[in-house]
């Protein structure tokens, strides 16, 4: 532990400035307009693989944005991991709320403010860094593979195709995944599952064109409130979701696991102080950490419609959209919710409209064993790095992918993230701490040490 940290001391401004780089390109892959930006990105990681001792380092190119490939086999014989991150990054907007630019990385109070900074480029480059260290130190325990991708953040849509065509290249025992959270530095956590995700873009069109609403209004349905009354619905007073056949393959938590989840640190107070809330909202009956991590939700993401400019325009509009997202847990399908989530929507449009449904997007929820070598390696990295035991928790998240690599590869995941859920991932002002950072690349080395030695 020591060398360890010896190590990242002597280089750690080093570690911060190549991070700020990698930081500033903005690779946001759900819009156009930066695929130079994004494609940038990919030829810098590759560098920064070659520079830190892989091997074999390719930039693959997909139907999308390509993923980047780098490999150290040390010895065959020796169990391998392979680590998933990638390189995109959410769309910035809206630009008015960040209190810095969001691809110039700034520093405040020790967190780090940009795009990406914890999701995923500071947590996935911390692999690179980490990588970087063991190779130095002639410390590498086991076989390491790469492959760093640049479409999550839209559905990683080509990601899927790869790995099937490459399942040979990527064999290995396990991913080592740091897409996710902890409960906190002085409570290391590790999360044990992901939920699934259903996304979908739903559009309610009346008349043919925008009307005048002083000479229509009260005669033409408005799409707007229409649309609006369409999610209302979708909601009972408890929050129940009210989709027929929704909650079909939910499994409810055992007393004991309800206990479990239920045990991890957990302060209401600071929660909504945090958020600036004046109390909690949702599913009546669970606490927060089952809403959060155990429980199917519906949220809306977006909705727009009308005149939304400066001043005043009296129009009623000629149609109303809205983005809307499933969280979905075990035993639910993303196939299957985006279908009755379709039909249920279609059928409670009133006839004066007409209703569009399109599926983005999905992936499926998944559980990680906690009694498997690769998990015991994670806690024991966490017990020496933090002198603290590790919590196990669920992520409220989806990262569609590993249900994936389950599927195609045979392989489980680890979900050993080093973020925070108030980093804002998806927001303006998105922060990642740089104690969290150093943490992550002092940690990393002894997973792959702990993974070595039980494997054996």
């Amino acid at each position: 532990m020591q060398e360890i940290k010896n190590y990242v001391e002597t280089h750690k401004q080093r570690f911060l400035d190549e991070l700020f780089e990698l930081l500033r390109f903005p690779s946001v892959s759900a819009d156009p307009k930066y695929k130079g930006d994004v494609l940038k990105t990919a030829d810098y990681v590759a560098q920064k693989l070659k520079d830190a001792g892989a091997e074999n380092v390719e930039i693959c190119a997909t139907a999308g944005y390509p993923i980047v490939y780098g490999e150290k086999i040390i010895d065959s014989s020796l169990p391998t991991v392979l680590i998933y991150g990638h390189y995109d990054v959410q769309p910035a907007d809206p630009l008015e709320l960040w209190h810095t630019p969001p691809f110039e990385p700034t520093v405040r109070d020790g967190k780090i403010y940009a795009r990406g900074a914890c999701d995923d480029k500071g947590q996935f480059y911390m692999h690179v860094k980490a990588f970087e260290l063991m190779m130095e130190t002639n410390t590498l325990a086991c076989n390491v593979k790469f492959m760093i991708e640049g479409e999550e953040e839209v559905g990683s849509a080509n990601l899927g195709i790869f790995v099937k065509e490459n399942a040979d290249r990527l064999k290995a025992d396990v991913v080592l995944i740091s897409d996710t959270s902890m409960i906190s530095m002085e409570h290391p956590s590790i999360e044990t599952g992901l939920r699934g995700l259903a996304y979908m873009e739903v559009e309610v069109v009346g008349p043919n064109r925008d009307l005048h609403s002083g000479v229509y209004g009260g005669a033409v349905a408005n799409p707007a409130t229409i649309l609006c009354k369409m999610i209302a619905s979708l909601h009972d007073e408890n929050n129940h979701i009210t989709i027929p056949a929704f909650y079909d393959q939910v499994v409810e938590l055992t007393a004991e696991e309800k206990q479990a989840l239920n045990s991890a640190p957990y302060d209401e107070a600071e929660y909504t102080k945090d958020l600036d809330i004046a109390e909690v909202w949702g599913e009546k009956g669970y606490s927060t950490l089952e809403r959060t991590g155990t429980r199917p939700t519906l949220e809306v993401n977006g909705i727009w419609s009308g005149y939304i400019g400066e001043g005043a325009k009296t129009v009623l509009p000629s149609k109303a959209n809205a983005k809307i997202s499933m969280r979905l847990v075990p035993n639910q399908s993303s196939e299957e919710i985006a279908d009755i989530f379709t039909k249920h929507f279609e059928s409670i449009a009133p006839k004066n409209v007409k209703v569009k449904v399109t599926p983005h997007h999905g992936g499926e929820p998944v559980v990680t064993p906690t009694d498997s070598i690769a998990y015991q390696a994670a806690e024991k990295a966490i017990e020496d790095s933090f002198d603290k035991k590790a919590i196990p928790t669920r992520g409220g998240g989806s990262i569609p992918i590993v249900a994936l690599f389950e599927d195609v590869l045979g392989i489980k995941s680890v979900l050993f993230g080093f973020g925070l859920d108030s980093d804002a991932l998806h927001s303006p002002n998105e922060k990642y701490d740089i104690y969290n950072y150093y943490k992550g690349i002092e940690t990393l080395p002894l997973f792959h040490k702990y993974f070595a030695e039980l494997s054996k």
